[in-house]
């Protein structure tokens, strides 16, 4: 039996995260995936930015941007601390 699409590079966004497949086959397996929001004062993105920007690991390795990296940058960031500043600017126009 094959591995999910999710789980295989066909899945993957070489630019970061999930493709349409990737998302479908997570949604076959019962997970609720949405696309990126890769710009805006929506509250996912600054969720998303602020978990992935406390995340363990390197932003490189072997001279090339890791998957996580990677995401961050799909989402609109260029570092982790960049997606921790992001995330505490959006996540304060949003309280106002």
């Amino acid at each position: 039996m094959k591995t999910p699409a999710w789980q295989r590079s066909e899945g993957k966004n070489p630019k970061g995260g999930l493709n349409a497949k990737g998302r479908a086959s997570a949604k076959a397996e019962g997970m609720n995936l949405k696309a990126p929001v890769k710009s805006g004062d929506n509250p996912r993105r600054a969720s998303f930015l602020a978990r992935m920007g406390n995340m363990p690991g390197p932003e490189y390795k072997d001279g090339e941007p890791t998957r996580l990296l990677l995401s961050l940058k799909a989402w609109g960031a260029s570092s982790k601390a960049d997606a921790r500043a992001k995330a505490k600017e959006i996540s304060a126009r949003n309280k106002k």
